[in-house]
């Protein structure tokens, strides 16, 4: 998952993933596409896309075809439906606990609150 981390961290290399996404197009025409960059630099961030298994490659004659691998998403897409799951889990668990203590009773307002302070402030301070 750290290649796949790593590989994302590019904002260039996203760009260049979102261009493989759909359908394969050569680095010939990806660098045409991004403009700004150079053939090498698009070149380089295709290794690393693939070396994190983003993407795929075949040749084609003297072309190398790229095209995006979903799959290769999947260790990072499990790792955060996890972390959801677990923050999830324990939101739940608050909820509840917080309904379990304020059964029978109703909620303050924040003005009541508020308006609790100020009496147990104001009375701290005649009792001195």
């Amino acid at each position: 998952m750290d290649t796949v981390l790593l590989a994302l961290g590019a904002p260039r290399r996203r760009d260049i993933l979102r261009l493989v996404r759909r359908r394969e197009r050569s680095a010939g025409d990806i660098h045409r596409t991004l403009g700004g960059v150079t053939f090498g630099a698009v070149s380089q961030h295709l290794g690393v896309l693939e070396r994190a298994g983003l993407v795929t490659v075949r040749r084609e004659g003297r072309s190398r075809l790229y095209q995006a691998r979903p799959e290769g998403l999947e260790p990072l897409q499990r790792w955060i439906e996890a972390m959801w799951d677990d923050t999830l889990a324990s939101l739940k668990s608050l909820a509840e606990a917080e309904e379990a203590r304020g059964k029978g009773r109703p909620r303050a307002t924040p003005a009541e609150e508020e308006g609790r302070r100020r009496r147990a402030h104001h009375k701290g301070g005649e009792k001195r």
